[in-house]
């Protein structure tokens, strides 16, 4: 692909950058949408990892076709399969007439599957069915119906990770992943950055009948230096806030650093990237702490369920084993692991409470610093009465 052209498809789909992974991913989203191949983007949270799906849907033969992109973490458990696939009248409680989901309204075009890692594992194996066949079968009904779509899916999850722990299929997971396109992280593309802040100043002042703001040298080599958890989305958003706060249009580095998070700048916090596998936006140390704390808890009530359930199994009787001991002798995990979460969920609120101030109450940027998917923030506001 020339120069020229990969400059005709940036210009189109409002990408900005001349990194060289970036134009790979670009390169191999134009040779991948001839075919009917399904194609799995990675990369960290706010990357722009949706712009590929456009890019593959607008060079394929399916360009006349419909596009669809849905938000899989957005979407309540249990509605998902009905959104998906739809659902026949009396389906459930308020299953008042039958209703088409995506992929019967889709046919012959392409769905995006935004943050695929969230999906229910039964909702996963109705969507291998999908990708191996073109058949799915509305809720409450009986009747095999047939699709035409081509699924394009993206995840910031580490999915070996999440097939190994049983929260995804690995043959979906193959299936998906027929092409991968790895989006590279802000932190990786510095020559990018000054570009992009100039375009994001330029659009805001535009919008807002402002002049642009502009930085000076220093300014400049701290926006490069700067880890950027939150990639593009936190970049845009330095640069929005900027420009509406600072009345002086011309920035220095000392007054640009009001804007970014303290102990995030490479020097800082390289040294515990691995811990933020998500690319967690405005991820400060203690932030960071509370994640590691939500994982402690998360394992420590996995373990609890463990051994209750091997305790709860009668033991095979040897002439050596020891009798299953009666009901008011059963331990319980509890005697083992005591119950010790308590101050962990007091930070675990505060966290999230945090996270909801930090972005005005913005529920999709408060998962992505806290690395929960919308629908899991949702269930914990409601379980701490936020």
């Amino acid at each position: 692909m020339t120069l020229q052209e990969l400059q005709t498809i940036k210009q189109r789909f409002g990408i900005i950058g001349t990194n060289p992974q970036l134009h790979r991913d670009i390169e191999i989203a134009v040779q991948v949408a001839v075919t009917d191949l399904s194609v799995l983007v990675t990369g960290e949270s706010g990357v722009g990892k949706e712009f590929f799906p456009q890019i593959v849907h607008a060079y394929s033969p399916r360009k006349h076709g419909p596009y669809f992109a849905i938000n899989c973490g957005a979407i309540p458990e249990g509605t998902i399969d009905s959104e998906l696939f739809g659902h026949e009248k009396g389906a459930f409680t308020d299953a008042k007439a039958d209703r088409k989901g995506y992929f019967e309204i889709a046919d012959g075009g392409t769905i995006f599957l935004d943050e695929v890692g969230e999906l229910p594992l039964s909702t996963q194996v109705r969507l291998l069915r999908v990708l191996e066949t073109g058949e799915f079968i509305k809720v409450g009904s009986s009747q095999v119906q047939k699709t035409n779509v081509r699924v394009v899916a993206a995840t910031n999850l580490d999915m070996q990770r999440a097939i190994q722990e049983g929260r995804f299929r690995e043959d979906l997971y193959y299936r998906l992943s027929a092409i991968e396109i790895k989006v590279p992280a802000l932190r990786d593309r510095k020559e990018d950055i000054p570009m992009l802040f100039r375009k994001f100043c330029v659009d805001f002042a535009e919008k807002n009948n402002m002049p642009p703001i502009r930085l000076n040298e220093n300014a400049t080599q701290l926006l490069q230096s700067y880890y950027w958890y939150g990639n593009v989305r936190q970049l845009k958003n330095v640069a929005e806030r900027i420009s509406i706060i600072e009345s002086e249009r011309n920035i220095d580095a000392e007054t640009l650093q009001l804007y970014l998070p303290k102990n995030e700048s490479v020097n800082s916090l390289a040294k515990i990237d691995h811990v933020s596998a998500g690319g967690d936006t405005y991820m400060n140390e203690r932030e960071l702490l509370y994640k590691v704390l939500f994982d402690m808890k998360r394992d420590m009530n996995e373990m609890r369920e463990q051994l209750n359930e091997l305790m709860r199994s009668p033991a095979p009787q040897t002439s050596f084993s020891k009798p299953t001991p009666s009901a008011h002798e059963t331990v319980e995990a509890e005697e083992i692991l005591p119950e010790s979460t308590a101050s962990i969920s007091e930070l675990e609120k505060e966290a999230i409470q945090r996270a909801l101030e930090k972005t005005g109450g913005n529920r999709k940027e408060a998962a992505d610093i806290l690395g929960f998917s919308e629908r899991t923030l949702y269930r914990k506001i409601k379980e701490y009465g936020l």
